[in-house]
């Protein structure tokens, strides 16, 4: 399984590409920031950041996007950039056709660090661990990236035989009642 993490912002969109299946050792083939001038106008900052992560499904050909779910912060103005930013990966990805997955930020530091509570160095220090880098991936956007793409390997199996079953059972309850 190959999967692009995406961890939105709209001055750093943080984007890692690993690959593997869960219980294998994981192989990073790409990691790095899409960045825009904070100073640029908004529009043209969605349109870099599109740029940007059509170029990473272009030279990596992801087989899922993995993307940190927005959550409620104290300052608007920053959730709604991260939002924005959040939108045109999941837009890039589904224009392709690629299946999009949305992970909150305790959910990934929980799969990679074993805590929901986990601060950013302990997010690097075992996305390096895991990913068996010289050092961690700077800055904490990218290695946020990385962590949201192994959190969505680890977790993809389980996910789809939770859906599974419940398509199953769905099924099986409208026979019933027909």
């Amino acid at each position: 399984m190959r999967v692009l993490g995406v961890d939105p912002g709209l001055t750093r969109c943080g984007v890692g590409v690993v690959e593997g299946v869960a219980g294998r050792p994981l192989t990073m083939l790409g990691v790095g920031v899409v960045r825009t001038p904070a100073d640029a106008e908004l529009g043209q900052r969605l349109v870099a950041v599109e740029q940007g992560i059509e170029q990473w499904l272009d030279e990596h050909r992801p087989e899922f996007v993995a993307v940190e779910r927005v959550f409620s912060q104290h300052n608007v103005r920053t959730v709604m950039g991260t939002a924005q930013a959040s939108a045109v990966a999941m837009l890039c990805a589904a224009r392709r056709g690629i299946p999009v997955a949305l992970h909150t930020p305790s959910e990934v530091k929980a799969a990679v660090t074993g805590s929901g509570r986990a601060d950013k160095a302990q997010v690097g220090a075992m996305v390096t661990r895991l990913l068996r880098l010289s050092a961690p991936p700077k800055p904490a956007d990218a290695a946020d990236a990385l962590a949201l793409a192994i959190c969505h390997i680890w977790r993809a199996p389980a996910q789809n035989r939770l859906q599974q079953a419940v398509a199953l059972h769905t099924a099986s309850s409208k026979g019933r009642s027909a």
